[in-house]
C-alpha cells in the first residue's frame, strides 16, 4: 500500500467507525474529505481500489443495494461500505 492508500483505508475506517454497526457509507464520502475541493472526484477510482483490498481483507463489505458484491468481480455502479466480518472496533483486523 502506498501512503495515499493508508490515508484512503485509515478514513474507511473512521468514518465506519463514526456510524452504527450495521450504517453503510458511500466511497464519495471519503473522496470529499480527503480533498475538499472539486478533486474530490478524481481520487474516486483510488477510494473503490482501496476499497476492494479492504473487502478481500474482510475488513468492509461492498454492497448494491441489499447485496453483497465480490470485490474480485469488476464493479459497476453506485456502492456502499460496510463494515466485514472482520471488522475489529478500531477498524484494523488482529
Amino acid at each position: 500500500m502506498t501512503l495515499d492508500d493508508v490515508r484512503i483505508a485509515s478514513e474507511i475506517r473512521a468514518l465506519l467507525s463514526e456510524r452504527a454497526s450495521g450504517a453503510s457509507i458511500c466511497p464519495s464520502e471519503v473522496a470529499r474529505r480527503l480533498h475538499t475541493s472539486p478533486a474530490w472526484r478524481d481520487a474516486m477510482a483510488d477510494v473503490r481500489r482501496v476499497a476492494k483490498a479492504l473487502a478481500l481483507d474482510g475488513v468492509v463489505r461492498i454492497t448494491q443495494s441489499d447485496a453483497v458484491l465480490d470485490p474480485d468481480a469488476p464493479i459497476v455502479g453506485p456502492i456502499r461500505l460496510r463494515r466485514g466480518g472482520r471488522w475489529e472496533d478500531d477498524g484494523i483486523p488482529d
